[in-house]
Parts: structure tokens; C-alpha cells; sequence
């Protein structure tokens, strides 16, 4: 079977599903979970690992009993790292297929493609990534970091004296909008904190980018002017293994100028010598590493499902763990899958996360996470060497910008609205 068919045979996709229970069930004894995440192209790298969490996350779900007496079946497509096929396969998933939820997309502009999709039909979006913010969508449930939980606190902390107080910035970023977004706040807050325009240098690369000497000799070179230089990398997919690799080859250590990735977790080093890269960061909400019963239990349960005793595990991952176990406790609550109905019970609704605390779904549809600041180890890990005191409230909006500073998103009475002027006090999107 070719990765762009669909799958429709219970819980087994595409013949990766070693282990799954391979009966389908009838179509009026089950309920359908849309997946749709890339498997091919540039973006599989770190999307096929989000369809298997998905896949165990379903079977565990089903071993428990399903959800409403039925049992749940998994729905996979492959829009392959076209964006234009994502709105396709979610509508495929939402009109075809009658899926209850759909868990899926990476790419902002995957995103942004399949938003339409979901508004028209009236489907639920988990979006386990973390993304630019300026935007809350009634049908979407943003599960990853917004800004306010990754960007600006890693900028935080490099700027601290524990963080090297870092006074140059290169602000590198495959080109599509995350990283302009970003890029464009990221920008505007560090000339708050006072940083010259001539102390910030942006570059962008297109997807699948594979050639990096000249713009690592252009970093080094910017680093080298006697000033703390850090690189904040919104580089996705697979262009961070040769770009990491670059950085090795020219002898970029993270003492001199480290990189802080917001794309780069445990799966994407895994296929990478990581050696030369120790000490240089991520900022995620969650890492492999972190210590506890859930997560470690987590991990074991993972690579019991992979039949992998070294499959990782990292933050994505475990956004999708947090959506799925709301979306399952909202259906509960409320007795239904009626999406209306699933997307007014989902507020409030809590479940742990595996950093050791309890993430809530708040009214802007964004999520309550920690921030976490990782360096890489030579095995692929991250050492963790900061976090936040408590949970961040994700923020729909960001302040720093002077056309988002007094939006704020709101989907419970009687507000009702993704941006909502707080000023003004109107509601300048659509409402529902």
C-alpha cells in the first residue's frame, strides 16, 4: 500500500503498525479519529512519529474499553508535505470518512490550508506544535507552544547571565510563516530589550534547504565581532541534519554561538552525529529526559508499541498525548462527539502532562505548559538546564506587536470570539 492511500483498517497503517489489532470494526461500532500528518517528503522526518503516537494512543484507548461504548478506529492520510493536499485529506477525513476529531499537521501553512476546511464542516483540529500565535480559531485546539511559551522565554534566557548574555542574534528560519512570524516578534522584542537593528541578522532558506556553507561562514562571521552571538533557529523538517552538520564541519561550538532550536527535538538528532553539537539548545515544553513515573512510563510504553528499545519520544509527541486525553475526557463529559457540543465542554477540562503537572484547556483554545531550556548531550538527549517555575497560559495574541497588543481570544460567553478587541470591545473575526 502506497503512504498517500488512505488506511481504513482499524488500527493498522500503511503496514508500520506491527502489533495493532488488524480487524476493522463496522462502521456504526465505531468511532473514526482522523490522522493526518506527512509521511513523505520533507516534513516526515518529524510527522511519521506523530501518526504512531497516535496509533498507540488509540489502541490504549480501546484496551481501556473506547470511548462512548464504541471502539475507536484510526483514520490515516498522507498529505505528504503538500500543503495544498492537507485541505484536501481534511476534507476527505470530515466529509468521507465522518471523522469525530482529526489530530495533525507540523507546518504553520499546513495549517493555515486546512483552517477553512475545518470551519466549513464544522470539524475539530488538534494541532500538537508550537507555532507563531495571531490566531484562535473556533474549530482549532493549539496544543503546542504559542510564542509567550518558547520564543520569548528562550530569548529570556539567553539574554540572562545563565544564558550567556547574548547581545548579537541571528534569527535563522525556513522560509514560510512560523518563522517570519516568529521572526517578526522575536524582532520587535529584542529592540525593546534595546538590541540595535545592526545586531540582528535574519536569514531564511526554503524547505528542504541542504546547503549551508555559505550561510554557517555568514553566521560565523556575524558572530565574530566581539559581541555574545546566539542563533535562534525556527528551521524545520529534515534541512536541520545538514545545517547541524555544517555547524560541525566549521567548527561552530556552542561556547562560542550556541543555537537555540525550536524545531529540533530528540527525533530529528537521532539521525544525526551529535558530538560536535553538545551544548547547543532547544526550548520545548518537554524533553525525553525529564524525570518522573509518567513520563517514564510513557517512554516504556512507546518503545514497547515500536518494538524499539531506543525509540525516543519529544514534544510534539506529548502534545498529542494531552489533545487526545482532553478530546477523550470533553467527549465524556459532554456524551457525544457532536462537534458543537465537544468544543463548548472542552474548556476547563485538565489532564496531566508528562513534564509532572496538569495542562488545562483554557477559552482562547491554547493550552497551560512549562518552559524548558535543553542542551544536547552526546547521546541525543537534553540536559535541561532551565524552566519556568510553574505553567505558562498560552497566548492567542501577542502584546509585543502594535496590531495584536489588544486582541485577546475568548470562545466562551458572551464574548465568543478569536479576536477580540479588549480595548474597543468588539469582536473583529467571525464569531459563532
Amino acid at each position: 500500500m502506497k503512504l498517500g492511500s488512505m488506511i481504513r483498517t482499524g488500527l493498522v497503517a500503511a503496514g508500520l503498525l506491527a502489533g495493532a489489532a488488524t480487524s476493522a470494526f463496522a462502521q456504526s461500532d465505531t468511532i473514526k479519529v482522523g490522522i493526518l500528518h506527512s509521511l513523505s517528503g520533507t516534513m516526515a522526518i518529524s510527522e511519521t512519529t506523530l501518526k504512531d503516537v497516535m496509533l498507540m494512543l488509540i489502541e490504549q484507548q480501546n484496551k481501556k474499553g473506547g470511548l462512548l461504548g464504541k471502539k475507536l478506529e484510526a483514520v490515516v492520510v498522507d498529505p505528504a508535505s503538500n500543503w495544498p493536499l492537507f485541505a484536501e485529506k481534511a476534507r476527505e477525513l470530515l466529509q468521507k470518512d465522518k471523522v469525530a476529531a482529526v489530530f495533525g499537521c507540523w507546518t504553520s501553512v499546513s495549517r493555515k490550508s486546512v483552517l477553512p476546511v475545518f470551519e466549513e464542516l464544522n470539524g475539530i483540529l488538534f494541532y500538537p506544535v508550537q507555532y507563531e500565535g495571531q490566531e484562535s480559531q473556533r474549530n482549532v485546539f493549539y496544543t503546542g507552544a504559542a510564542p509567550n511559551q518558547q520564543a520569548i522565554p528562550a530569548v529570556d534566557y539567553l539574554m540572562s547571565k545563565e544564558g550567556g548574555d547574548v547581545k548579537r542574534w541571528v534569527l535563522a528560519g525556513t522560509d514560510y510563516v512560523y518563522p517570519r512570524t516568529t521572526n517578526k516578534i522575536l524582532e520587535a522584542y529584542l529592540k525593546q530589550k534595546g538590541v540595535a537593528q545592526a545586531d540582528i541578522m535574519i536569514n531564511y532558506t526554503p524547505f528542504g534547504h541542504s546547503d549551508w556553507q555559505s550561510i554557517v561562514a555568514d553566521i560565523k562571521k556575524f558572530g565574530s565581532a566581539g559581541k555574545k552571538t546566539a542563533v535562534v533557529s525556527t528551521i524545520n523538517g529534515d534541512a536541520n541534519v545538514p545545517f547541524y552538520k555544517e555547524l560541525g564541519n566549521q567548527g561552530i561550538k556552542a561556547k562560542d554561538i550556541p543555537v537555540v532550536a525550536f524545531s529540533v527535538g530528540e527525533e530529528e538528532l537521532a539521525g544525526i552525529d551529535t558530538k560536535p553539537l553538545v551544548g547547543h539548545l532547544a526550548a520545548w515544553n518537554y524533553f525525553e529526559s525529564v524525570k518522573n513515573p509518567a513520563n517514564e512510563a510513557f517512554i516504556k510504553e512507546w518503545q514497547a508499541f515500536k518494538k524499539n528499545p531506543k525509540a525516543v519520544t519529544n514534544d510534539p509527541m506529548e502534545a498529542h498525548v494531552i489533545g487526545f486525553n482532553m478530546w477523550v475526557e470533553a467527549v465524556k463529559k459532554v456524551g457525544t462527539t457532536d462537534p458543537d457540543k465537544v468544543i463548548a465542554g472542552i474548556i476547563g477540562i485538565k489532564v496531566p502532562n508528562l513534564t509532572g503537572g496538569t495542562s488545562e484547556m483554557l477559552a482562547n483554545h491554547h493550552i497551560t505548559k512549562p518552559v524548558l531550556i535543553g542542551e544536547i548531550e552526546a547521546n541525543g538527549q537534553f540536559d535541561v538546564v532551565w524552566k519556568t517555575p510553574g505553567l505558562v497560559p498560552g497566548a492567542a495574541w501577542s502584546p509585543i506587536l502594535d496590531d495584536s497588543k489588544n486582541l485577546i481570544a475568548n470562545w466562551t460567553p458572551p464574548i465568543n470570539c478569536g479576536n477580540y478587541d479588549d480595548v474597543a470591545k468588539k469582536c473583529i473575526g467571525k464569531t459563532k
